[in-house]
């Protein structure tokens, strides 16, 4: 009997109701009876009293809460869908336990104070600072806004930001609308100011083709006018030298003028013509 014994000792010694272990992604508290006895925050082997401490176990690794889409009011009243991610760690696992027992009510009260915290502050804010320009800055704010309420529960909140900030979707079927009706609009503009250019444009090039077939014209008058100024004088010069020779050549011309290959003409027999088309022969 003697001998079992410290063989029995040991054994409850070694029971899970006498020890645990605490790795090093958790920590833990004590409580006897319902009463905090002690925190436990560093890993390793930890004894308890059997059958009446109990423990309980928390994360120590970073959490995260990904709340669902919310809708909030901005300055210049416009209606936004926001959804936000948080992430925190407990920092305080005796105040966590007092406060919000369990990572659900811990979540929802994340959530809450977040939320009161993203609408004040998106409610001085426009539209477009909140969509694109100050979104790091609105987020900061919020952010210390919430840590500080969020210490009262244990809480260490490390970081927040928007995933999604849309309109409703009532909403972004009208704003859809007047964005095509704006493009229709602007592309109508457009057009109407290619069509104005492109009237320019042919107005001017007809402009430009009548006065350069003008100006050719009047070149070419000119050349003309020279050219029959030449033949006067070479004519006249002809005239001067032959006029018989000079009469002949101006009835030729107009003989060629006047007469093709299907005309038939008569001569008398003493004609000019006659004797140098069958001279010609």
């Amino acid at each position: 009997m003697k001998k079992i014994l410290p063989i029995v000792l040991l054994l409850l010694l070694l029971s899970p109701s006498f020890m645990f272990t605490v790795d090093e992604r958790e920590q833990a508290i004590i409580t006897e009876l319902g009463e905090f006895k002690r925190a436990i925050t560093t890993p390793g082997l930890h004894f308890k009293k059997p059958f009446i401490e109990k423990i309980t176990r928390f994360e120590k690794r970073i959490l995260s809460t990904d709340a669902p889409p919310g809708q909030y009011l901005t300055l210049d009243k416009k209606r936004l869908v926001v959804d936000f991610l948080a992430r925190w760690k407990i920092n305080d696992p005796l105040i966590f336990f007092k406060s919000v027992r369990n990572l659900f009510s811990a979540n929802t009260r994340i959530e809450d104070i977040v939320y009161s915290e993203l609408r004040e502050e998106l409610a001085t804010h426009n539209i477009n600072e909140v969509i694109a320009e100050n979104r790091e800055l609105i987020m900061d704010k919020v952010k210390d806004g919430s840590s500080a309420k969020l210490t009262e529960y244990g809480i260490e909140l490390i970081d927040v930001r928007i995933k999604r900030a849309d309109l409703p979707t009532e909403v972004q079927q009208s704003v859809f609308d007047r964005m095509v009706a704006e493009r229709k609009r602007i592309s109508k503009r457009y057009r109407s100011e290619g069509e104005e250019e492109s009237a320019k444009i042919r107005a001017q090039t007809n402009k430009d083709k009548e006065i350069i077939l003008a100006q050719a014209y009047a070149k070419s008058e000119k050349i003309k006018g020279e050219g029959d100024k030449i033949a006067t004088k070479i004519y006249s010069d002809s005239y001067s030298k032959d006029p018989t020779f000079y009469q002949f050549m101006r009835k030729l011309e107009a003989y060629d003028k006047i007469i093709d290959e299907n005309s038939v003409i008569f001569l008398p027999i003493d004609s000019a013509l006659l004797d140098l088309i069958r001279n010609k022969k």
